[in-house]
């Protein structure tokens, strides 16, 4: 009996997510008519690929026992810096516009990685600290007002579609295959998850735990600054409020994925999972017209047990 015990418990300790995952879209998929349909699929991909482009740079910085609180402020500067140089009649290339934004990203990332590794800020000051400055630099460049009217060739990246796949999917289907490469298949990888286990052990084990934190928050800003261009698209508009809360969904997706806020633990596949299950949550809440206010309320509880989940887990 007690062997039987500990098997079930291993079994959901390991794939709780999938059978969560598993057990809310047959429950949604028989209690409304529409949710199991290829235009409502594709809706569900296309809401959650932004937050969910953010979760994979998350994975990297939650894994090495950090965290990120600027996301959402890159996101919306990455958007409006972009955004700002196709506007209009602008002649500037498209590829320049985003090689732009996506540089404000790494920026940003690199601002918080510096702070974090080399002067040793606690994570929260510093990310909070940037995301503070980033969005007010948001409001500078803006003067607080959206930018609008920029070219189709932008918008494409939104509003366009491959075949019947729209282009963010896409564009998270392979930020999400380049985040599982790095994290289960590289020296790098196994070295972030090395960090977030033990520093000390990994930094007597000869790794530069500082170069590895800084290089994780790089790849958050990287991940920010594409959302933010894919949003902005999207959206046809850059707004200097854009990605407002967008962290705490990013975070909400990577733990409920499996990974663990102390660190040494995480996966990209599972922050796919965990986006899955808000998203097609959400979704299946709307069509079943049960109140956005309950809905926060669900998702709070979600985040508590899956923290408690990562609790039982270690003990």
């Amino acid at each position: 009996m007690e062997t039987s015990k500990i098997s079930i418990g291993r079994i959901l300790s390991k794939y709780g997510m999938y059978i969560a995952f598993g057990v809310l879209f047959i429950a949604l998929s028989v209690f409304s008519p529409v949710f199991l349909t290829a235009t409502n699929i594709i809706n569900i991909l296309r809401q959650i690929s932004v937050i969910g482009i953010m979760a994979v740079g998350m994975t990297f910085v939650i894994a090495t026992g950090g965290i990120d609180l600027s996301v959402g402020a890159v996101m919306a500067l990455s958007g409006v810096i972009s955004t700002s140089l196709v506007k209009g009649d602008s002649t500037v290339p498209l590829i320049v516009s985003l090689l732009a934004g996506i540089a404000v990203g790494i920026a940003c990332g690199a601002f918080s990685g510096i702070f974090i590794s080399k002067l040793n800020v606690p994570e929260f000051i510093a990310t909070l600290a940037t995301m503070t400055m980033t969005r007010g630099i948001c409001y500078v460049y803006t003067d607080g007002r959206p930018i609008t009217g920029f070219r189709d060739d932008y918008k494409f990246i939104g509003t366009g579609s491959l075949g019947v796949i729209p282009i963010p999917i896409i564009i998270y289907l392979c930020i999400v295959l380049l985040g599982i490469f790095f994290l289960n298949f590289t020296k790098f990888g196994r070295h972030v998850l090395a960090v977030g286990g033990n520093e000390k052990a990994s930094i007597v084990s000869g790794i530069n735990s500082a170069r590895i934190k800084f290089v994780c928050y790089v790849i958050s800003g990287f991940t920010s600054a594409i959302a933010g261009i894919v949003l902005a698209a999207r959206t046809q508009t850059g707004q200097p409020v854009a990605g407002e809360g967008y962290e705490l969904d990013a975070i909400t997706a990577v733990v409920i994925g499996g990974a663990s806020l102390s660190g040494g633990s995480g996966s990209v596949l599972g922050a796919v999972v965990g986006m899955l299950i808000i998203g097609v949550m959400t979704n299946g809440l709307d069509l079943l017209n049960v109140s956005s206010y309950y809905q926060k309320v669900i998702k709070g509880i979600i985040i508590l047990v899956a923290v408690l989940s990562d609790r039982a887990k270690k003990k």
